[in-house]
């Protein structure tokens, strides 16, 4: 890949120098001949190629085979042969060629050539033959495959001879996808590279090598050499960088458009809002039954048939009569988790909730309430003022299917009432002739002619009333008084709607009397009834009732007044429910799946069983009472959670009948408070319960498979408390389907130990019955007369409240000798039953509607992707954490983007996906048989879930990315935590840069595919780490150009002013360093999920709130920790800690985590910056040097700044005062054996070199090379003192060592009678600080009256000598092995603890100046907690009760 980077750049340099306009002018002979010349740049590279290949393997050579010696000699023997030849015969033949013109007008015109043409020719035979062999896929794959000889010596040549890694090759059309995306990708990039970086810098080279240089501003050390070569490379350094790490961008940019093209494909994003939801709700149900309910044989064959399109276009139910109430019963389930999690209250699951009756077999369907909202109501108002015929009238309901639906079902809700309510013989008749006639003039169109529409609201008010009677009624426990009472409201608002109805509606309310009077057979019973038709209509009188009150204690009839009730009264707010945003995000994502392509579900019987696994060192189990109320450290625990979830807070209470805290407290409800708050925060007891969830759904799954319509219509919970026998054969298939364990490596050391966290785990078990615990034991056994520890893997379940063992397995030795997560799960994996096998981290969450589509996914493992199926099955995540604090919404965004469009994209059409720790679900016997799903190394393997891609492409498996299912997770939400993750994550992507894995996907990909795996694992980290260093480049470049005096040289004579390629140059820089490449693929994947309206705002607020000094400062914390480990090793797994209150870091904690990765580094840049400023051409356009530092200054300030910015609380006064007394302790404090280093200084510094123990010579020499940046500034910044007089001897630098020894020798001095007088003799210590004070002062005077000091040249002398005392520390801590133990290493921790505190000092004073006004602790809070106060939640008690900690 570089080797092919390296020709193309060339290529573009030769054709920017012919000033080639056209592609077609490549074909001029002349220019051709030059482009081909890359071919002996091509030769060279292969001989280093060679010589690096001998010198890597070195070590290996004697157990090396004999045949890949031979293979390595003669290769190296070739570039050799070729790197002579062809330079050789491109110096004799050039532009000496024979050409021969064509017979027919060709484009070409002519044919020229040389025998250099032709040697290149030969030498690209072995190139053409790999490139049929990549446009025939299945050809090389068989090649490498097979056995036999003739095949094995053809690949002998090309591949190494290992079992591992042969036959990766993907089909025809995926290779077709990934390489035309990478075809699109390079050739943007070597148009804009061609175009804006490198041909506008061929007319300045040329004049800056054509500019003479006569003198320079200082000491030139080689002053016979007048070239301008320095200055060449100063100008074109910058640009290389870029130009190799641009393709990173360009990858962005395209990965944004494929993924939403993708996206768009599958659906994502059809269903985002409550709007949408109500709009698409009724063809859930046909949805939700083509794919998640089984079909039958006869609908199987006619859906094979349909054929072409592989998406649910056009998917519908089979037909089945019970499809709808299978609907209604799992989307009731789905309503019914949301209110045991308390996402919803019990208004909202009424709201919400659909009726199961047995009309749903005849197709009649209630739908719930909150699609009517309002609907009944809006119907009244059009019929109240309606004029004109029925017919349009009833046009103009039915236009709103909803609005018919709620129509009609009042309507039949208040007849089947006021049946079963009115029992009385005459009420029936009278009740019986209204309705008929209602009827009947409906039929004939008469509605609105026989009846007055405008009374139509009182009788709306008057049907409330009587319901409202109705419902009171229903309550248990009313008193006989309470009971009359509610009759005689009940008998008054009878008469009231009758009399409402007969006289003021009724245009002909007499014929009512009429009807019944032809009715009657005889004159006195006509008269029985005349004389009844008075008042005391619906009143008892005598034994004789009227109406059935109270009404009938039954659960269906009480459901059904309520739902009455409901559709009467709700009101346009019901729209808005859900009102938790969380519900309304997963019922918006469920909906959205169902249309999405999924494979059909088999029958619970049928499908793949699985189990889910997941590692548990020491995280939380179930906060316990003591932490909720604990405010040790911070603001308690449940207080946080009542301000963060009010809402849910809220639903909690109602559900456990609570009006407060103290309430909870008073009943004993301390253990379902434990819990409430355990779902909220990042612990095991949330991962349970939401994995449980899929047994749930296997048993509900299991019922609607086995059911009959009856069973379905008597509703799951009733059916599965009364049919014992069904009952237990649910929970067998289930449990025959479905094992959880989880790998809680720690349990029998907590349970010898008494450790609380032991209980929490069998309180689990006890809760899960299924749940199953695995955990090492460590124990002593007597072995040949001598005790051993000896250690087993052990899986426990619980039993009558106590863990029972079901399996005890020995194991050869301790099992965590690698990494710790890894061989947590290699340990358990043993336990584990099934065909698949699913991840999950300790940190996530699933759902019941998600568990609902597991078989689905299962059955993924039948589908051919591409030539195999597949072995991991990838499945997208949705952040949980991101909704309160700015910087939990950036990483939850960010997090978003990687795990869906940056995922999908991988999948497909680059087919690089690997695993990312996310709920993959395996293929276990797959894996099983070829190395497990963890790779456990110690350090190489510190980012263990990639390993486990790597591990399965290279054995021919196959990934995909499913998008139709999802699951939570959590993660980081502080600055601090989210920096030690994603030095984690650098840590393990630069060991990974030289792990075996790596290296043979490389040596196996074809080059477009091994492109996708570059840049999309290590690649990223590799191009972030190259923007930095370009940036580097850039700024020492400048200051050789200025301080040397060729700036103003090339400025005069050569008329070299702004060079647009710099420019061009640092803004690609920043649109790495800004975040961009991970906004771009963001702001699409939230226009697919939420709009694109939506998407532009969140960015531009996510601006307004900072997040360009969050992006800026993580890439500083990538390409520190990235770097270092590539440079020393020494990858080690970062703690983060899953804490949920908001909390203040103090300021040393900051200093300590942030000093080396962003501190040093941001004041280097500044010194670079500040020095380039002051010593700057003036002629210089100002514009010009402003844009092109722009991204320079913005970068530094935010590595220094960014740390107190993000720190909540940061410019509190009393916080301030309180850091700087902590600081001040831990700087002063000594260290030493035991102390730790957030206790003193000294042991803090001698940690942060433990990366330089390790180091190797060359890693040591390396960093002094590095060192000795730091001396440029001294050596150009002493020739431009006032006091050397524009002198350049070499003196004046000798003299500035002097000034430098001085000074550190006055640091000793100090430091010395610190330690003499410090303690005993106060006194005198101060005086001798006095005395130093003085001595340095009339120094100072008398240089300035004597050799003219200036004030500048004491800043200047500022900006010179620091960095050189900083190269001075860092080249003695390279060396340390070499002087520790001596007095030079003492003073090094001497100078070293000066100059940290001096850092300190600089980067405390703007914060305790800021400190006092308070505006900028509530801009602080305000940017902080935006998304808070957005939800209108109280972060501010949050802060406050911290503050008073």
């Amino acid at each position: 890949m570089w080797s092919f980077f390296v020709l193309s750049l060339q290529a573009l340099i030769i054709m920017a120098c012919h000033d080639v306009e056209s592609p077609l002018q490549m074909f001029n002979a002349n220019i051709f001949e030059d482009v081909m010349s890359i071919f002996i740049t091509s030769a060279i590279l292969k001989l280093i190629k060679g010589i690096l290949d001998i010198i890597f393997k070195w070590k290996a050579r004697n157990t090396m085979p004999i045949n890949e010696k031979k293979k390595q000699m003669v290769k190296l023997g070739f570039a050799a042969i070729w790197t002579i030849v062809l330079p050789v015969l491109y110096s004799h033949s050039r532009r000496k060629y024979i050409c021969y013109f064509t017979s027919y007008k060709t484009w070409l015109g002519e044919w020229c050539f040389s025998p250099y043409m032709v040697a290149v020719t030969i030498y690209l035979t072995g190139s053409a033959i790999e490139l049929v062999l990549f446009f025939v896929p299945a050809i090389s794959k068989y090649i490498e495959t097979s056995n036999h000889r003739i095949f094995k010596t053809l690949s002998w040549w090309g591949q190494p001879r290992l079992y591992v890694g042969r036959g990766v090759q993907e089909t025809q059309l995926s290779q077709f996808k990934y390489t035309f995306f990478w075809i699109l990708v390079l050739l943007t990039k070597f148009a804009f590279s061609y175009a804006f970086e490198i041909k506008p810098l061929i007319e300045p080279t040329r004049l800056i090598m054509k500019a003479g240089v006569r003198n320079y501003e200082w000491h030139e050390i080689f002053p016979e050499v007048k070239s301008n070569a320095a200055a060449i490379v100063a100008v074109w350094a910058p640009i290389m960088v870029v130009y190799f790490m641009d393709t990173q961008i360009w990858y962005s940019v395209f990965c944004t458009i494929f993924g939403g093209l993708y996206g768009v494909l599958h659906h994502l994003g059809e269903i985002r809002t409550l709007g949408m939801l109500r709009g698409r709700f009724h063809t859930l149900a046909s949805a939700f039954n083509a794919s998640l309910i089984p079909h039958s044989t006869k609908y199987e064959k006619r859906r094979r048939q349909r054929g072409f399109f592989p998406f649910n276009l056009g998917r519908g139910s089979d037909g089945q009569k019970n499809s709808m109430a299978k609907f209604v019963l799992v989307w009731n389930q789905v309503i019914n988790s949301f209110r045991t999690e308390d996402l919803i209250s019990n208004k909202e699951l009424d709201l919400m909730t659909m009726p199961m009756s047995s009309e749903l077999l005849s197709g009649i369907i209630r739908w719930p309430i909150f699609l009517l909202a309002n609907k009944f109501a809006t119907a009244l108002s059009i019929a109240k003022d309606f004029v004109g015929k029925d017919e349009v009238l009833y046009k103009k309901i039915r236009r709103d299917e909803y609005m018919y639906y709620a129509v009609k079902e009042c309507y039949e809700s208040l007849k089947y009432i006021l049946q079963i309510l009115v029992v009385g013989d005459l009420e029936k008749k009278i009740i019986s002739c209204i309705i008929n006639e209602i009827e009947e003039s409906i039929r004939q169109s008469t509605l609105l002619e026989e009846y007055k529409m405008k009374e139509l609201p009182a009788l709306h008010e008057k049907c409330i009333e009587l319901v409202q009677v109705l419902v009171e009624g229903s309550e248990e426990h009313l008193q006989v008084e309470k009971i009359e009472e509610q009759h005689g409201k009940l008998v008054k608002t009878l008469q009231d709607i009758f009399e409402l109805v007969t006289n003021d509606m009724m245009v002909h309310g007499d014929r009512i009397l009429d009807l019944l009077k032809s009715r009657e057979g005889s004159e006195e019973e006509t008269e029985i009834f005349m004389r009844v038709i008075e008042p005391q209509l619906f009143e008892s009188y005598g034994e004789m009732k009227c109406i059935h009150f109270p009404l009938p204690d039954s659960a269906s009839l009480s459901e059904q007044i309520q739902r009455f009730l409901l559709l009467l009264t709700v009101k346009d707010s019901a729209m808005d429910i859900p009102e938790n945003l969380d519900a309304r995000r997963r019922l918006s994502f469920f909906a959205t799946s169902l249309f999405m392509d999924m494979p059909d579900a088999p029958k619970v019987r049928n499908m793949m069983s699985f189990s889910v696994l997941t590692p548990h060192y020491q995280e939380d189990i179930n906060f316990s009472t003591k932490e909720l109320h604990s405010t040790n450290s911070s603001v308690s625990i449940i207080f946080y959670m009542q301000k963060i979830f009010p809402d849910e807070w809220k639903n909690f209470l109602e559900r456990m009948g609570c009006e407060n805290l103290d309430a909870l407290q008073r009943e004993g409800k301390e253990e379902e408070l434990r819990n409430w708050a355990s779902y909220r925060g990042q612990t095991l007891s949330r991962t349970v319960r939401g994995m449980m969830y899929c047994r749930e759904a296997l048993k509900l799954q299991a019922f609607l498979d086995m059911a009959d319509d009856e069973d379905i219509l008597e509703g799951y919970d009733d059916v599965e408390r009364s049919n014992r026998p069904l009952a237990a054969q649910l929970d067998a298939l289930a449990d025959m389907k479905f094992t959880y364990v989880v790998s809680c490596q720690m349990f029998g050391a907590q349970k010898s130990a008494g450790d609380p966290h032991a209980q929490d785990i069998l309180d689990l078990m006890i809760k899960h019955p299924s749940l199953r615990v695995a955990y090492v034991e460590e124990r002593e056994e007597i072995v040949l007369d001598a005790p051993k520890k000896v250690y087993y893997s052990i899986l426990v379940k619980a039993v009558n409240g106590f863990d029972q063992e079901i399996y005890r397995i020995k194991l050869p030795g301790p099992p965590n000798i690698g990494e710790g997560k890894p061989e947590n799960q290699n340990h358990a994996i043993v336990f584990t039953r099934g065909e698949a096998l699913q991840t999950i981290d300790m940190n996530q969450d699933n759902y019941l509607e998600e568990a609902f589509k597991m078989r689905n996914l299962l059955q993924e493992f039948l589908r051919n992707r591409g030539r195999r199926p597949p072995t991991i099955l990838g499945l997208r995540e949705h952040i949980f954490t991101g909704s309160v604090s700015s910087l939990a919404w950036f990483m939850s965004y960010q997090e978003t983007s990687f795990v869906t469009i940056g995922q999908r994209l991988l999948a497909n059409p680059l087919r690089v996906r690997f695993h990312y720790g996310h709920p993959d679900v395996f293929d276990r016997i797959f894996h099983i048989t070829r190395g497990g799903i963890s790779k456990a190394s110690r350090t190489i393997n510190l980012s263990e879930d990639v390993f486990a891609g790597y591990n399965t492409t290279l054995r021919r498996g196959c990934i995909t990315y499913n998008e139709y299912l999802q699951v939570g997770k959590g993660r980081d939400v502080g600055l601090n935590q989210i920096s030690k993750f994603e030095a984690k994550v650098a840590n393990g992507n630069s060991e990974q840069t030289i792990s075996r894995d790596i290296y043979r996907l490389g040596q196996r990909f074809d080059f477009f595919r091994m492109l996708s795996c570059y840049f999309t694992t290590t690649g990223f980290y590799f191009s972030s780490l190259i923007s930095v260093i370009g940036i580097y480049i850039y700024l020492y470049g400048q200051l050789y150009l200025v301080l040397s005096g060729l700036q103003k040289t090339l400025i005069l004579e050569a008329k070299v002013k702004n060079i647009k390629s710099l420019e061009t140059a640092l803004a690609s820089q920043s649109f790495l360093q800004l975040g961009l490449l991970t906004g771009l693929p963001m702001v699409m994947e939230i226009g697919l999920e939420k709009g694109f309206l939506t998407a532009f705002q969140d960015f531009i607020l996510m601006q307004l709130q900072l997040a360009a000094f969050f992006f800026t400062f993580s890439l500083g914390t990538k390409t520190h920790y990235f770097g270092r480990t590539i440079l020393h090793g020494g990858a080690k797994y970062r703690p983060t800690g899953r804490k949920v209150v908001v909390f203040h870091a103090n300021f040393s904690e900051n200093y300590r985590l942030y000093s080396r990765s962003h501190f040093i580094k941001g004041f280097e840049l500044i010194i670079l910056l500040v020095v380039y400023e002051l010593f700057k051409h003036t002629s210089q356009s100002n514009m010009a040097y402003s844009f092109i530092s722009f991204s320079v200054w913005f970068m530094s300030l935010t590595w220094l700044c960014a740390p107190f910015l993000f720190n909540p609380s940061g410019f509190t006064w009393e916080i301030i005062v309180g850091d700087w007394r902590d600081w001040n302790r831990w700087i002063k404090e000594q260290g030493g054996i035991g102390i730790q280093q957030d206790k003193s200084w000294q042991s803090w510094w001698i940690d942060e070199q433990a990366h330089l123990r390790g180091s190797g010579v060359g890693a040591r020499c390396l960093e002094i090379i590095l060192s000795l940046r730091f001396f440029v500034y001294q050596y150009g910044l002493v020739y431009h003192l006032d006091i050397t007089q524009s002198s350049t001897n070499i003196i004046v630098y000798v003299l500035s060592w002097v000034v430098i020894l001085a000074t550190f020798l006055t640091v000793k001095a100090v430091d010395l009678g610190r330690q003499l007088f410090s303690t005993r003799k106060h006194l005198v210590f101060r005086f001798f600080k006095v005395f130093v004070f003085l001595s340095i002062l009339t120094v100072i005077i008398t240089l300035s009256n004597i050799c003219h000091l200036s004030l500048k040249d004491l800043i200047v002398s500022c900006l010179a000598f620091l960095p050189t005392g900083w190269g001075l520390i860092l080249i003695a801590q390279a060396v340390r092995p070499k002087i520790e133990g001596t007095s030079l290493w003492e003073f090094t921790q001497v100078l070293a603890r000066a100059y940290d505190y001096g850092m300190g000092v600089v980067l405390f004073a703007p914060m305790a100046i800021l400190a006092w006004l308070p505006i900028i602790s509530a801009f602080q809070t305000r940017f902080l907690f935006n998304e808070a106060f957005n939800r209108r939640l109280q972060i501010q008690p949050i802060l406050a009760g911290k503050k008073k900690k």
